[in-house]
């Protein structure tokens, strides 16, 4: 008997059980090796997982909807239809496939890489005659009723998404099925029944919830809790410093139009600066301080749904401000899509948190895992100020405050890096260009 198991793939490092999203196969469907088979949402993103065995899905494990924890398994593959039952019967059982498994999880899937027509730049939306789709847009071609191969991907690599659908059919929603009423007896007059209430939907994390109602946390905002405490066990000071930002407005306005952002802008001076303050770019470890060779700056989002990602500016200071701001804004698209890659966002080694959008003046951020630094940047606002003339001139400032980890970064190196910031910013902005 040839039975083997779909494991529950670890799609990070941090990622200790995953959700099914949907099952792209059906129990009796044929399968190719390297197929998609399963769509699984990690901590901060959905990933696409590959079977390495050829056969025909033969059950079920976990269904759409369901959690497991890495290493678990999901499904199982046969390698005949003679033996689909067999499979259903081991599975009934509870007993082991002949596939046992792996000390590394990864080694059973293959996820969401781009697919070769991606990589040879004719962006189609086929992986060798296989759609390539995300699970979003699968689901919502599935209640509209379209047919995605004869769709073409807008999507990062021609990826199919649920923007591509909704063009096709004017955004249009599908039609709820009418309730029947309940016939009235004939034998006396009665009440008219009365009218079935619709399913509750779930309450959108960013709304305001029913009183008394219990919103269960997304995947991403249990990432966040554990993230979060975890970041507690760190020792950690803050140090504020206001900054006069009239020289990095004035560059922004004149580059504006070139599709540059300002987080950009942000992200490329504090790395610029870090080159100076490798120790601020630095971690803890039980060995010692771990000195990291890229300077890749993670940029908090917030999620529409809930949750918080960071994707990461890799080498922010050696790429010039135009391609970083390219990059940003892919960056954001693909993790509000759910379609970043791990290392897009658990890579950084230093992390930037602006809440000055919101008109926010001040605030503390928490040391992310793994690094040793954060940096909260507040709103940028006219103030009145002493000028070095003895007289008084509106100036605009921000404030920022900047969480280290006291394990290897004391208040002296937090002072002189948040020192050299303000002094690139404020005197030389203009090499942010360069």
């Amino acid at each position: 008997m040839s039975i083997h198991e779909i494991f529950m793939p670890a799609l990070s490092s941090t990622m200790t059980e995953g959700k099914i999203v949907s099952w792209v196969k059906s129990p009796g469907d044929k399968v190719e090796k390297g197929e998609t088979v399963v769509v699984v949402e990690s901590d901060k993103a959905d990933m696409d997982v590959e079977t390495f065995y050829e056969g025909y899905l033969a059950h079920i494990i976990v269904e759409a909807g369901g959690t497991a924890a890495v290493g678990s398994a999901i499904a199982y593959v046969a390698e005949t239809e003679a033996e689909i039952e067999a499979a259903k019967s081991l599975a009934n059982s509870g007993g082991a496939a002949t596939t046992p498994a792996p000390a590394k999880v990864p080694a059973t899937a293959a996820v969401g890489a781009p697919t070769a027509a991606a990589q040879n730049g004719n962006g189609s939306n086929h992986k060798e005659g296989r759609l390539v789709a995300s699970p979003r847009a699968r689901k919502l071609a599935k209640e509209l009723k379209v047919d995605l191969t004869s769709l073409k991907g807008s999507g990062p690599y021609g990826r199919i998404v649920a923007e591509d659908v909704e063009a096709v059919v004017g955004k249009a929603k599908p039609a709820a099925t009418p309730v029947a009423p309940t016939p009235a007896p004939t034998v006396a007059p009665v009440q008219p029944p009365a009218p079935v209430a619709a399913a509750p939907a779930p309450v959108p994390a960013s709304s305001s919830a029913v009183s008394g109602q219990v919103v269960p946390f997304t995947t991403l905002q249990n990432a966040v809790v554990k993230g979060m405490v975890a970041s507690l066990s760190a020792p950690v000071f803050r140090v504020s410093y206001t900054i006069t930002t009239d020289g990095l407005d004035k560059l922004y306005k004149q580059i504006k139009s070139k599709g540059v952002t300002m987080t950009a802008l942000l992200a490329k001076a504090v790395a610029v600066t870090l080159q100076k303050h490798p120790l601020l770019n630095a971690s803890y470890s039980d060995q010692g301080i771990v000195y990291h060779s890229d300077i890749n700056i993670s940029v908090a989002v917030a999620m529409d749904d809930g949750g918080l990602i960071t994707p990461v500016l890799r080498n922010a200071d050696m790429v010039d401000i135009y391609s970083l701001s390219r990059t940003w804004k892919s960056l954001v698209d693909r993790a509000r899509a759910k379609q970043l890659q791990p290392d897009e966002y658990t890579t950084g080694t230093f992390t930037l948190s602006n809440l000055g959008m919101f008109g926010v003046d001040t605030f503390d951020a928490i040391l992310p895992p793994g690094q040793g630094s954060i940096l909260a940047i507040g709103a940028s606002r006219p103030q009145l100020v002493a000028t070095p003339d003895g007289l008084f001139g509106v100036r605009q400032q921000m404030q920022v405050n900047i969480t280290c980890d006291h394990r290897i970064i004391y208040g002296a190196h937090a002072a002189a890096f948040l020192q050299d910031l303000a002094k690139l910013i404020e005197t030389n902005a203009q090499s942010l260009t360069l």
